[in-house]
């Protein structure tokens, strides 16, 4: 199933449920009282967004619709292939000579009686 997102509000609208909610916390009475908070629930994808900023439920509404939208961008969005790569045998030969470059420093720093 392919999911787009709709050019216009209201059909974006038209693909969610909407909730309104009282939105609780900082605003006194007129936020107690009210339901301006909205929760949009995209039907077709089950992504779940909620403002409850604003005192009123138009702005809280947009505010929602512009989080929907940056959400489906990032959930639709197509990650790049990744692309294998190997180490090239000039590399590996150069890491390897390292490594035993270090090791004889190591092993030359040790006591003349420890040779295991």
């Amino acid at each position: 199933m392919t999911v787009s997102i709709p050019a216009s509000d209201a059909e974006l609208l038209r693909e969610c449920r909407v909730d309104t909610l009282r939105a609780g916390g900082k605003g006194g009475q007129h936020q107690n009282t009210t339901d301006s908070a909205v929760r949009l629930t995209h039907r077709p994808t089950n992504i779940v967004v909620v403002a409850r900023e604003r005192r009123s439920q138009y702005r809280n509404r947009q505010v929602a619709l512009a989080r929907l939208r940056q959400r489906l961008e990032k959930h639709l969005a197509r990650k790049p292939r990744r692309i294998p790569t190997t180490v090239s045998r000039a590399r590996k030969r150069a890491r390897l000579e390292a490594k035993r470059r270090r090791s004889q420093v190591k092993r030359l720093r040790r006591k003349p009686g420890e040779d295991g």
